[in-house]
């Protein structure tokens, strides 16, 4: 882990956002568990939780925006390396950079158009099924998470550019064995 300021808030905030897609993932799993013994025993007087698809569907939103941070400034992405494993290591520094900036790019787009979705859902007043809640709530929940991506994506190519420059092997994949 980075030492420097920049560094251990890029990672704090990683983390947090983290923790708190994992706090949300366990609700929705405890949200479907009630929900279906409430289905199985329909019989005995139980019943389902009201809109706990729409539940589901929310909280699993906001926890893949939650973990992409984190994923990412670990290199915990899936990665195929058949073909570059055999490349030298100044080759495989610039792969490396180059998908970074990929990232970030990618971090950057979806960040503004889930917040011009935001907008949309807002603007027509777009709620759910059961529960009708407005469905920009969601997206306003995923933002956070989608705004930490592209700090930590930024964070990431500047770290991959400078290891780089220095002559350094860029930071290895996450379970990667070499």
């Amino acid at each position: 882990m980075d030492s420097s300021l920049p560094g251990r808030i890029v990672h704090a905030l990683a983390r947090l956002i983290a923790i708190a897609g994992g706090a949300v993932l366990l609700v929705v799993a405890v949200i479907t568990v009630i929900s279906i013994v409430g289905r199985a025993f329909i019989w005995a007087g139980l019943t389902s939780i009201r809109g706990d698809f729409e539940l589901v569907e929310a909280g699993v939103g906001f926890a893949v925006f939650c973990f992409l941070p984190w994923a990412h400034l670990t290199r915990g992405h899936a990665v195929v390396t058949i073909f570059t494993d055999a490349l030298p290591p100044r080759v495989n520094a610039v792969l490396v950079i180059l998908s970074d900036l990929l990232m970030l790019i990618i971090a950057a787009f979806l960040t503004w158009r889930h917040f011009l979705g935001m907008l949309d859902k807002m603007q027509y007043g777009e709620t759910t099924l059961l529960l009708r809640f407005p469905l920009w709530w969601s997206y306003a929940a995923g933002l956070p998470g989608a705004a930490i991506f592209v700090l930590v994506a930024l964070y990431v190519l500047v770290r991959s550019v400078a290891a780089t420059a220095a002559g350094q092997p860029p930071i290895p994949q996450q379970g990667a064995i070499h």
